[in-house]
């Protein structure tokens, strides 16, 4: 974890940003010894935001299946795509 003080953007931006990209992490800005900001490269966030929207997906369908939707093993998956493939032909 990469933490520096926020007068460090107006100095070390170009540093900042490296740390960033290169590694992928986030790096923490402090004010007054206190946390203020996160930095992250776009690369970094579309992949947070992927895997948090993932995890909601995952436990929005964990929610339904508990509630009592039906549920479907791959052999049904398979055999409905079948089912379809052969109604085209």
């Amino acid at each position: 974890m990469v933490i520096k003080p926020t007068t460090a953007l107006r100095t070390e931006l170009g540093e900042i940003t490296r740390i960033c990209k290169e590694k992928s992490e986030p790096v923490y800005l402090t004010k007054n010894g206190e946390g203020e900001l996160v930095v992250m490269s776009i690369a970094a966030y579309e992949r947070r935001e992927a895997m948090l929207n993932l995890r909601a997906k995952l436990l929005e369908a964990e929610q339904q299946r508990l509630n009592g939707t039906p549920t479907y093993t791959t052999d049904d998956v398979r055999g409905y795509i079948r089912g379809l493939h052969h109604e085209q032909a």
